[in-house]
């Protein structure tokens, strides 16, 4: 007798119809599909996407065990130094304070999100990757890579400028192999000669010395300290002037003359020449234990700092200055460009390469940013209003006579770190006033880029200010006046075709912009600085695509064969027949033979790190030399809020 399967239940068992195997069977697929797709998407893309301590782990793992030697033809240590100062103004000795936190506490992002950025991260690291063998194969040991016909150039001491700029930049990527060869080429280099007579101190501390300092930082290989000291101890003779202050230039055989006459200081020198090298004379003080270099830095720092409230702009210092004299006032001009950013840069920065442990430079950045704020930025009349309320710029500004300080709308791309100098101010020092006008000069910066018709802003250009930050509404009328102004043989032309724009050269004008005077750019880093850091800053995710746009532009109009080069002119459209450049008629004919060390050590290192995860080189553990070379900060008692 055929036996009946019962359930527990009692009732009798009844096999699955087809239907019923075929939703199973669909449900079984779909929990698999989504199972797979689930470990997929956890999995990251980028294969550097780690920790900042496992990184620190793999690329250290070799350091210091193949013992390299410096190669060196002249001891710097024993140059003669005539004006000694004696004793030497001491580091800070006490522990370091416990500073507000600079970085957002939280990034929140879905996979989906992840992806897009390492993806983004990893387009970067290609770029780097591209323009580095192209160095290392046409130009290796030389200062500068030409990247339209892969030649090599020298024009910052012939000691491989891109090669020491750049080690931070390969630690930081993660090219454990570049990194390490280019360590075994940096010992090679012999700082005891040069094929240029003289060298710029300015350019040879924050490129050089910065770029030893930091990958020292990094990496703890003794040799790069080695080549530290011995190129700190050439550029603090540089300081052996009648009065302490350091020279513009230096000339390397006279400094090796015992015998040399006295050197006078400069009577004529560059703000930022004399004010930017007190964070890597800092840094190396700290690590050696040698006050000198830090004796040198602050006796400058003191006299800036008694001078602040003297300068025909009480707050602000003129962009050249007489050393030898200690005069501020020879000068009517001001500016937070060429020849005086980096100077005002450092004063937030030292505080924190400090600890917070010396006032002076929290103070002159207050009694500077006040200053700033008054005179210096303006919200700009653009056609969205609503958009206008969002942006503000940085003018230069003169006194024809005392009292009278008048504001020129004219901006340079250099100028733009200063979203990131507020933003990163307003956080240290507790100023959410601060960090809003970082902000809105950040974005300042990238509406500039967004304006242009190739996504890139211009070196040098002006723009039309609003009377107001409050309302300032868009003036057609303005506007047609300031075109007529600056081509008025081209009005009218423009104005019977009823045609916004004009036709040519210097008349091809942007609403809101009255004049490109310098239409170039240089691959330069300023804009994207800001970006970087107001995103670590607030973590707020609109600036990862404002970074993202922007790479995406440079990458594009900026390509050559080997690598990337400068640009002639970013309002440049191959479609139009004009041009401020005769015979440009494609994106190749806009493009120059030059490509700075900046370009792999500055520009592509903060895209890579506005993609990368925030304790990838934390801003509170990390501070930026003006060439993007970070410092490590020191710890502070309980380790940071």
């Amino acid at each position: 007798m055929r036996r009946i399967k019962v359930h527990r239940g009692g009732r009798p068992y009844q096999p699955m119809s087809r239907q019923h195997k075929r939703a199973l069977a669909w449900l079984l697929f779909g929990t698999l599909t989504f199972g797979a797709y689930y470990i997929w998407s956890a999995r990251p893309i980028d294969p550097f996407a780690v920790s900042f301590e496992s990184h620190q782990t793999y690329m250290n793992a070799e350091a210091g065990s193949s013992r390299l030697k410096s190669l060196q033809s002249y001891d710097w240590r024993q140059a003669p130094f005539i004006n000694k100062i004696e004793p030497h103004i001491p580091l800070p000795s006490s522990r370091p304070k416990d500073l507000p936190r600079i970085q957002a506490e939280s990034f929140s992002e879905t996979n989906a999100q992840r992806r897009r950025r390492e993806a983004q991260r990893v387009a970067v690291r290609d770029e780097f990757q591209r323009s580095w063998e192209s160095y290392r194969e046409y130009a290796w040991g030389q200062d500068e890579l030409m990247p339209v016909h892969g030649g090599s150039k020298d024009t910052f001491g012939g000691w491989g400028a891109t090669l020491v700029d750049s080690l931070d930049t390969l630690w930081i990527m993660g090219f454990n192999e570049y990194f390490y060869e280019a360590v075994e080429a940096v010992a090679a280099i012999d700082f005891g000669k040069s094929d240029l007579k003289t060298i710029s101190v300015f350019e040879t501390t924050i490129r050089y010395l910065g770029g030893l300092l930091s990958a020292y930082d990094l990496s703890h290989e003794p040799v790069l300290l080695e080549k530290a000291i011995q190129l700190g101890e050439m550029l603090y003779r540089a300081f052996d002037t009648t009065n302490n202050t350091p020279l513009n230039f230096l000339d390397i055989e006279d400094a090796k003359n015992t015998y040399r006459s006295e050197w006078p200081a400069e009577t004529n020198m560059c703000f930022a020449c004399i004010g930017s090298l007190t964070m890597e004379f800092t840094r190396l003080a700290q690590i050696t234990a040698q006050p000198k270099y830090f004796d040198a830095v602050a006796r400058v720092t003191m006299l800036l700092a008694e001078s602040q409230n003297s300068t025909r702009i009480p707050g602000l210092w003129p962009t050249n200055i007489n050393a030898a004299k200690a005069q501020f006032n020879q000068s009517r001009f001001y500016s937070l460009g060429a020849l005086a950013d980096s100077t005002y840069e450092y004063f937030p920065k030292m505080a924190a390469l400090l600890g917070g442990l010396d006032p002076v430079y929290e103070q002159m950045y207050t009694n500077a940013a006040a200053t700033i704020d008054k005179y210096m930025l303006f919200r700009p009349r653009v056609p969205d209003e609503k958009l206008g309320r969002d942006l503000l710029f940085c003018g230069d500004v003169h006194t024809p006579r005392p009292g009278d300080v008048r504001m020129d709308p004219d901006l340079q791309h250099l100028t733009c770190f200063i979203g990131g100098m507020f933003g990163l101010a307003g956080r240290l020092f507790e100023n959410e006033y601060h960090v809003d006008l970082g902000a809105k000069l950040t974005k300042g910066c990238v509406y500039a880029y967004v304006a242009m018709p190739s996504g890139i802003m211009p070196e040098q250009l002006t723009m039309m200010p609003c009377p107001s930050r409050i309302n300032c509404p868009w003036n057609q009328t303005l506007w047609q006046e300031a075109k007529m102004r600056i081509c008025p043989g081209l009005y009218q032309a423009a104005s019977e075709t009823d045609s916004d724009t004009d036709t040519e050269g210097e008349c091809n004008m942007i609403p809101g912009f009255p004049s490109i005077r310098d239409p170039r750019y240089l691959l330069r880093p300023e804009a994207i600085e800001s970006v970087f850091i107001l995103y670590r800053i607030t973590g707020d995710r609109s600036y990862l695509e404002y970074a993202w746009n922007m790479f995406s532009a440079i990458r594009h109009a900026s390509r050559t064969p080997y690598a990337n080069g400068q640009i002639r002119d970013v309002t440049f459209d191959p479609s139009r027949a004009s041009s401020r450049f005769d015979g440009m008629a494609t994106r190749e004919d806009n493009i120059e033979d030059k490509m700075e060390s900046f370009w792999t050590a500055e520009t592509l290192k903060y895209f890579y790190l506005v993609f990368s995860t925030s304790d990838m080189i934390s801003l509170d553990e990390w501070v930026f030399n003006t060439e993007a070379h970070p410092f490590r900060r020191p710890k502070a008692r309980r380790g940071g809020r």
